[in-house]
């Protein structure tokens, strides 16, 4: 019995290679023929890179399966390059891979139907023409498997090369200073049309890939850290706002929309936004910059408002911390009751008198500048910020 872990053509005589030798010439031109003709992607004249290499698959083809069958070559896939190469010639002409799949379905009908014609006329015994009739087909499945590796290879390249691209615009984007003529060439070239305005978005434990999946394709991102960050483009677009909310989950903030040019501004703030909110001081995510301005500002990236701190605050320096705590408290409390005690005792849930007390201690910290706007607003401003600081 054959070995059914052999190739077919292995169990062939090799005569059968002698016989259908002098068919192998004829035999491409027909095939050439019959493929013009009846695969529609390929009804043009065999000219050019497109005609050579398909009769140089098909003439190798078949010198491959006559030196297989006759002993004198290797499996198939000895050519694979050849193959591959016609997988890979598919997607550059921006075809699937439907049209050579035809192509090698056609071919090998048109094969058989000469080579067993030739077969019995030869007088080869039934048995050894269906054995011929397997190679045939089993030999073409390898053969458009290679084509199916060169065109998954192809598609790979293309798409490591456009996230590649994608990745250069996006570091052009957000890398200052910023070159406006070399953005346009970047996004030129990724082929990524430059919106007007555009929103950063920063996302703890999603991938670029995940956030560019439920986002949309038109989405660039990176990673930064333990950050996935992204240039949104359109994000005032109909829906866009309503699907960010829903899409994301509750580790992701979105930046404002700005011009596409200053977008890194938003890509800050979405960094930003979700360190606030990861800390706990922004209610439940995803979160939206625009709807925490104020907690952005008290963040102090420039440390303005820490200065004012030390020195607004450098009365308490001397206070014990359960204390300090308790006048801060109260002194924020009752800068914004404008100084009325009764709205303080409530807020703070103490007796009038406890806040007389405490607002007594105050004055004799602060003296005038509880009587000066300026200081007051100072006073406020830096009570505001530490009120937003983690473990506050």
């Amino acid at each position: 019995m054959p070995d059914p872990v052999a190739a077919p053509w292995e169990e062939l005589p090799p005569e059968v290679a002698n016989l259908l030798r002098p068919q192998l010439g004829p035999l491409a031109d027909e095939i050439v023929d019959t493929l013009v003709r009846s695969v529609p992607a390929y009804t043009r004249p065999m000219q050019g890179d497109f005609g050579r290499g398909i009769r140089v698959g098909v003439e190798e083809a078949l010198r491959r399966f006559e030196g297989v069958i006759g002993g004198t070559g290797g499996r198939p896939q000895e050519g694979r390059d050849v193959y591959r190469a016609l997988g890979r010639g598919e997607l550059r002409a921006g075809r699937s891979l439907d049209a050579l799949q035809s192509a090698y379905r056609i071919g090998a009908r048109v094969a058989w139907r000469r080579l067993a014609a030739t077969g019995t006329s030869a007088g080869l015994e039934p048995a050894t023409l269906h054995l011929l009739a397997e190679s045939i087909f089993a030999y073409i499945d390898e053969l458009a498997a290679e084509s199916v590796e060169g065109y998954a290879q192809a598609q790979a390249q293309l798409a490591g090369e456009r996230e590649r691209r994608r990745q250069r615009l996006l570091a052009a984007l957000t890398s200052p200073p910023l070159d406006p003529v070399a953005i346009e060439a970047a996004a030129e070239e990724a082929g990524w049309s430059l919106p007007e305005h555009a929103a950063g978005i920063a996302v703890r434990g999603w991938s670029p890939g995940r956030l560019v999946a439920r986002l949309g394709d038109d989405v660039l991102a990176g990673t930064e850290g333990e950050l996935t960050l992204a240039v949104w483009p359109d994000p005032g677009g109909p829906g866009r706002a309503a699907l960010a909310r829903r899409v994301l989950h509750s580790s992701a903030a979105i930046g404002w929309a700005a011009p596409v040019l200053a977008v890194e501004r938003s890509l800050a703030a979405a960094r930003a936004c979700l360190a606030l909110g990861e800390a706990g001081l922004l209610g439940d995510g995803p979160w939206m910059a625009d709807d925490h301005l104020r907690a952005l500002a008290l963040r102090d990236e420039g440390g303005v408002i820490a200065r004012l701190d030390a020195r607004r605050l450098a009365p308490f320096e001397g206070l014990t911390p359960k204390s300090r705590a308790r006048l801060e408290q109260t002194l924020l409390a009752w800068l914004r009751a404008d100084g009325h005690r009764p709205t303080v005792a409530t807020e703070l849930e103490v007796h009038p008198q406890t806040v007389r007390y405490r607002v007594g201690q105050l004055r004799e910290l602060l003296g005038d500048a509880l009587d000066d706007p300026d200081a007051r607003f100072e006073l406020e401003l830096v009570l505001r910020r530490r009120a937003t600081l983690p473990g506050r």
